[in-house]
Formats: C-alpha cells, structure tokens, sequence
C-alpha cells in the first residue's frame, strides 16, 4: 500500500478521488489519517468523516509524510535488533525530527525544503542497519558511549565511519534525492549552515531539528541521545527565529502527539467511504 501510495503521489495528474480511492482499501491507514484530521493539530469545529475530504484539508505533502511516517514507523518496530537497542526510542525520535525539520524547512529559507521531512526521518537509519546487521560491534559502541558520550567518534573508532555516513549510503542505494543524501550525510556538521544562497542548508535544518527534539524529548535512550544538544533558545537563536520559538513548539507538540497515535497499535475501525 505505501508503494502504491508514494507512486500515486509522484504522478503530476493524481487527483484526491484516486488517493482517497486507495487508502479506503487500508483501514488501518485510513482510521489513522480520520484522527489526525479530527485533532487539534487541524482544530476544525465539524468532524471529519469522510478520505477526500481529509485529504483536501491535509494536502499531498502533508498527506505523503504522514503516510510514509506511519508506515516507516511501524516497519522499525517490527525489526529485530541487537540487545540493548530501544526500537520506540529510535522511533519516536526520528518521526519527531521529521515533523521539526519540515517546520523548520518552512519557517526560515531553506534549500530543498520539500525534501526536509524525509531527510528528518531517515538520518539516523545508519544507527538502524548497525543494529540490525553488526550486533556485536553495536555492543561494543554501546558500552563505550556510557563513559565516552561522543556517538559519532565511537562509531567510527569501532567500524570506521558513523551512522550519518551510512546512512547517506543506503539512501544512495534506494535512489532517494541527492539533497536528502547530502542532509543526513552532513547533519552533525553545524558548521554548514548556510548554503552560498542566504538559504539554511538542508543538512543545517535536519541538524537543528536533531538537536530540538532532543531536548523535548529527554526521555528518549541516552544511547541514541545526542549529549551536546544544547539549549533549545539557541538552536531558534542561530535559525534567526528566536521570536517563533513558542509557536514552533506548539505547532510541533500538535502535529507530534497526532501521528504518534497510529505508530504503535493497529487502528480496527469502521472507516466511513
């Protein structure tokens, strides 16, 4: 379903009545999609109960990244990793850092800005495949990040590059844009943060949403956390949108707590056509 989705959502000429038409098949997706409209992210005083007319208040883009993040989400937590790896933790803070690098990406200029929800929910993959494929040297990197804060050095002292490098590879392979290959490539790099443009580049906007999420999310596995996160006053500071902060967070904490209610548990509802 999410292949057939993202493919009707590339195609120029798609209407909301093929949309619509497809997700109505995927209760799951479908009763998900119904509460994230009906939310107060979206605050319409009428319920929403009908696919298109969620989909004309949600628009294509707002549509694809919800639901290429609800179906990412629940494919990581069904991943079998090494001991120690906290798939929730994982996942909660790459959908959060999605959703803060597409506001981001909208609030101050941005290079590429369509590709920053993507960038945010893919640049730590690495971390993932790591898990996944090197259990052992996982263990390892685990054990030295308690004394040894620094992720990224620990990563390339055991396996000789870090997880954004391998991350920017898998990217490659599954042919995604080279804009989103380069952010999560160069997201724990601060110091490219703006383009020859004027712009944010892309890689900054997933950085600082990287940090962001971090400090609203404390609770997220210090294993996974970034310990140099810093003060959240300053990541709006260096974006020039100190005066924003509260409105970002807001907006954040709306749409956040929206899609993290379909991350989990399966949906069994009546959907209305």
């Amino acid at each position: 379903m999410l292949s057939r989705l993202l493919a009707a959502m590339a195609r120029e000429d798609v209407s909301f009545a093929q949309l619509a038409g497809l997700i109505e098949h995927d209760t799951v997706i479908a009763a998900h999609l119904l509460r994230i409209v009906n939310s107060a992210a979206y605050g319409h005083v009428r319920t929403v109960g009908s696919i298109r007319h969620a989909l004309t208040l949600m628009g294509l883009n707002k549509l694809r990244n919800t639901v290429f993040g609800l179906s990412m989400s629940r494919m990581w937590l069904s991943v079998r990793a090494a001991r120690g790896w906290n798939g929730r933790a994982f996942n909660q803070h790459s959908v959060a850092t999605a959703i803060l690098a597409d506001q981001l990406a909208t609030t101050v200029p941005a290079t590429y800005p369509e590709g920053a929800f993507v960038a945010g929910l893919l640049h730590d993959i690495g971390k993932l495949l790591i898990a996944v494929a090197l259990p052992a040297e996982f263990a390892r990197i685990d054990r030295l990040v308690i004394s040894e804060p620094d992720f990224v050095a620990r990563e390339r002292e055991i396996l000789g590059l870090d997880h954004a490098e391998l991350s920017a590879a898998a990217l490659a392979r599954w042919n995604l844009p080279g804009e989103v290959q380069q952010a999560v490539r160069d997201h724990h790099q601060p110091d490219l943060a703006l383009s020859g443009h004027g712009e944010h580049a892309l890689s900054a906007i997933v950085h600082f949403a990287d940090r962001l999420t971090y400090r609203l999310q404390p609770e997220l596995s210090p294993v996974t956390a970034d310990q140099s996160a810093g003060d959240e006053a300053a990541v709006f500071e260096a974006l020039g949108i100190a005066d924003r902060a509260g409105e970002i967070i807001a907006g954040f904490e709306q749409e956040y707590s929206a899609l993290r209610s379909g991350m989990s548990e399966p949906v069994r509802a009546t959907v209305p056509a």
